[in-house]
């Protein structure tokens, strides 16, 4: 376990965030310590307990949820955002990575935004999540990865139009993000020689130029360039064929070309123990693959799954790294 606990931050309080966050402190308290950055008033379904530091979460978390208040100024509706709170949301994450990047706290977990809310009140000019962390961490290169103990999967481009693609996908990209994923998952999994299977962008991978030539212009030169270096690298393969159980066992993480081919894949295996990881930044950051579920908020129906798988990979990452 990390001596540093966890800052998890606030998300979307209209959404399932308060209702998970507590489940998750029930389920963790005597095994993971973490702490809220949020407002304690939109816990409702778990005991609070006011800190004043990162450090003082340890103590409490046994009978108490943690919380670093964090004030928000409109009231917590379920399934109704309130714009006016998005401001809040946003300054609970940047708090978030303050404490982690002072050595306050171990790692972030963060709960599910709503991306409207936050344009609509507080101008998020940010796709999403892990480009607003990588603008807070002044990196200019971030890699999203989905994990569950069943498969691994990073996709190269993520929140941009199926259209774009192609586009998107350059060598020097595709690069950063083969090379970015070996180290985290040497550094924080703690294997030094990753298998890494790579999709290709094409069905069956192109088929040798009938069916797109990126594999064969783009793809199939960087994986050979990166072997050179010493990457164990597979590839490219068709991507229908890539997630069956014997194709799994062959590698440790697979890098798709886009968002769905992917994340189809993760959550099909593994829908409620899924983790949203963000690679290449300076410290541990996790997430729960789901957002924020206002259709049932404030009704106890949310599963607190990833939320909870989110916190133990976090506090594993944080372990590995020190």
């Amino acid at each position: 376990m990390s001596l540093r606990p966890i800052a998890l931050t606030a998300g979307e309080p209209a959404g399932v965030a308060p209702e998970i966050t507590a489940a998750a402190w029930k389920a963790l308290r005597h095994e993971v310590v973490f702490f809220l950055v949020g407002d304690p008033g939109h816990v409702t379904n778990a005991p609070t307990q006011a800190i004043s530091v990162p450090a003082q979460a340890a103590e409490a978390m046994s009978e108490a949820l943690p919380v670093l208040p964090h004030s928000f100024p409109a009231p917590n509706v379920p399934g109704t955002p309130d714009p006016e709170n998005a401001p809040q949301v946003m300054a609970s994450i940047a708090r978030a990575v303050d404490l982690v990047q002072s050595g306050l706290a171990g790692a972030i977990c963060t709960n599910p935004i709503h991306k409207k809310a936050l344009q609509d009140g507080a101008g998020f000019a940010f796709p999403g999540h892990t480009e607003y962390l990588a603008h807070l961490a002044d990196i200019d290169q971030v890699v999203m990865m989905l994990a569950a103990p069943a498969l691994k999967v990073v996709p190269a481009t993520i929140h941009i139009p199926v259209a774009d693609v192609p586009a998107q996908l350059t060598s020097e990209l595709l690069e950063g993000v083969l090379t970015i994923t070996q180290t985290a998952i040497q550094r924080d999994f703690g294997l030094k020689r990753p298998r890494i299977a790579v999709a290709g962008l094409n069905p069956h991978a192109g088929e040798g130029g009938a069916m797109g030539r990126e594999e064969i212009e783009i793809i199939v030169p960087l994986l050979d360039k990166l072997r050179a270096r010493g990457m164990e690298i597979l590839g490219p393969m068709s991507a229908d064929t890539m997630f069956h159980p014997a194709a799994r066992a062959r590698y440790d993480v697979a890098v798709a070309m886009y968002h769905d081919q992917a994340l189809i894949p993760l959550k099909t295996i593994d829908f409620d123990g899924g983790v949203n990881v963000t690679l290449g930044l300076p410290f541990v950051r996790t997430s729960p693959d789901h957002g924020t579920a206002l259709d049932i908020a404030g009704q106890g129906k949310a599963n607190p799954a990833s939320l909870i798988a989110a916190l133990r990979l976090a506090a594993q990452m944080a372990e590995a790294r020190g």
